[in-house]
């Protein structure tokens, strides 16, 4: 062996820096924050425009770069109407590797709105991306509201238990457990469980 082959070879490996836990904790708020807007539909543009922040520092903010302020998150959790207490985290951070790759059962986060009935949880990590899956729960009684809505992309999702109607345009189905779908999201569409009893989906957003 060629002896800068053997140098190589006994040289010690350089191990990777710990990446300090205020670090970790930026990335995680800015990770959480990026979830809450996505499950609000709301764009960096729209949340500015609500929350009185640039979109500069909001983008920062989700990616970690940059801790807000007590003030920013103040205005931050009115327009999520979530307690302050949500944006922080409770126990031991994930480890870094991770953040972005990995949601475990207890990391996940959930936006409930009470006034519809329904849940949402996120179960892709809230980075940038074009995929996300949600697992929705939708009370009995409960919808997505009495008017049709639209907005970018495409959806599809499988109901894993209950019944769901869905509305796409003009057209209404019924859906029950076992059944799928898929759609584009730039077409009208509305959903409710019209049942007594709760109805589980997995629904997946293509952000296009």
């Amino acid at each position: 062996m060629p002896k800068a082959t053997q140098r190589a070879a006994k040289a010690p490996k350089s191990s990777p820096e710990a990446v300090p836990a205020t670090k970790i904790a930026d990335l995680w708020l800015g990770q959480h924050l990026r979830g809450l807007r996505k499950m609000h539909e709301l764009s960096l543009e729209q949340l500015a425009e609500r929350c009185g922040l640039s979109v500069g520092a909001l983008s920062q903010i989700e990616r970690g770069i940059t801790s807000p302020t007590m003030r920013s998150l103040r205005r931050l959790s009115e327009v999520f109407n979530v307690p302050m207490s949500q944006l922080f985290h409770e126990g031991e951070y994930p480890p870094v590797e991770e953040l972005g790759r990995i949601v475990r059962a207890q990391g996940r986060r959930v936006l409930s709105l009470n006034t519809t009935g329904v849940q949402k949880e996120l179960l892709t990590p809230a980075v940038s991306g074009a995929l996300e899956i949600y697992l929705v729960t939708i009370a009995p009684g409960g919808s997505s509201g009495p008017e049709l809505y639209t907005h970018k992309g495409e959806e599809g999702g499988y109901v894993m238990a209950g019944e769901m109607v869905l509305e796409v345009e003009d057209r209404v189905f019924t859906l029950k457990t076992g059944d799928s779908f898929r759609f584009k999201s730039q077409t009208p569409h509305r959903f409710a469980n019209n049942t007594d009893t709760e109805t589980t989906v997995v629904w997946t957003n293509v952000v296009g």
